[in-house]
């Protein structure tokens, strides 16, 4: 009965269950998945806001407003620093409290009442202690890791849609038009895109919007190669030629038939896509040419790691942090290899 029952199952549903029969690939799925969507509530995670204040009486939600100091009891009217020892004694007096996030820091919150001079090595107040800066590390591990699975998604999604639609172009119609673009590829491969980094980064204020522009214009070339491959061996299968007897446009074969059959590399490729630029970021931020001053960044703090020697929980905690996530992308790319590929045969 196995047999009947696996030929019924869709192409899509036989390469789920390959999938998931890898389980370090399916964990590896899990385990990311987590962590992105964890990341994506770092201010519910860490942040040195108080979720909910209960003080005389008023409810307050600093996460969502900020309250001056003299709405507790202090001095100034200047936002509140909820880690004042001041602030802290008068939300724990009477029937006063406040709900902190399991990790009290944010991003950028220097602690300025640490026993250790920075950066001061792991505390029970800092699990994983401070950079040079003062800044807890933990906070700004898991907000350099939102900040580099955002940008690499973004970047992914960008060079796919790209890559797709170069290589389609490309594999489809062929000919000349395969011709042109080839020589275009070629010459743009060829432009220093180092050197096109750093001259942007002197002309213009960095910022995460033009470093994912930039970054594009040469991240959808390794896809378009293998889509391409794929649409010059589809476009000369029966399907295609009675597609085209049916009266049906290019653009319609192409959208309905050629480009779902088409989708193997594209989806093997996302995770070492994923891979590739998180360590272009990483790389980008270490030599200083990458997010804008004071963006949680890993690269930054690898920087920081390699200027302190000394402090070796900068540079393990982070190394550890980038090791972690590649090494899940990694195992997610094999497992969706193996299960998209055409020669398993289900036992």
């Amino acid at each position: 009965m196995a047999a009947p029952q696996q030929a019924s199952l869709s192409p899509g549903r036989r390469a789920w269950r390959r999938f998931k029969r890898n389980r370090l690939g399916y964990w590896s799925l899990v385990i990311f998945c987590v962590l992105v969507v964890g990341s994506l509530f770092a201010e519910l995670l860490s942040n040195d806001k108080p979720l909910v204040v209960r003080f005389e009486g008023t409810t307050y939600f600093p996460l969502l407003k900020d309250y001056p100091e003299t709405a507790f009891g202090g001095d100034f009217d200047t936002p509140t620093d909820y880690l004042d020892p001041f602030i802290q004694e008068k939300l724990a007096q009477g029937g006063n409290w406040a709900l902190f996030a399991p990790n009290p820091y944010g991003s950028e919150t220097i602690n300025y009442f640490a026993k250790l001079p920075n950066p001061s090595p792991p505390t029970l107040d800092n699990w994983l202690g401070t950079d040079d800066r003062g800044r807890d590390l933990l906070a700004q591990l898991i907000y350099g890791f939102r900040v580099s699975v955002l940008f690499a998604l973004a970047l992914t999604a960008i060079g796919v849609v790209l890559g797709v639609i170069t290589g389609a172009i490309q594999g489809f119609f062929g000919g000349k038009t395969d011709l042109a673009f080839q020589r275009f590829i070629e010459i743009w491969s060829a432009m220093p895109e180092l050197y096109l980094l750093i001259i942007f980064a002197a002309v213009f204020s960095p910022s995460i919007g033009l470093l994912l522009i930039l970054l594009s214009l040469f991240g959808w070339m390794g896809l378009s190669d293998y889509v391409r491959a794929e649409f010059l061996r589809n476009r000369q299968l029966d399907y295609v030629r009675a597609a085209r007897a049916l009266g049906l446009s290019n653009w319609q074969i192409i959208w309905r038939h050629v480009l779902p059959n088409s989708l193997t590399p594209v989806v093997t490729f996302l995770p070492f896509r994923m891979s590739a630029a998180i360590l272009a970021l990483t790389s980008l931020d270490f030599l200083g040419l990458g997010v804008p001053p004071g963006t949680p960044s890993l690269g930054e703090l690898l920087s920081q790691g390699k200027a302190n020697i000394d402090a070796w929980w900068i540079s393990i905690s982070t190394f550890a942090v980038l090791v972690v996530t590649l090494m899940l992308l990694t195992f997610m790319g094999d497992a969706l290899r193996d299960a998209l590929d055409p020669r398993k045969v289900d036992q």
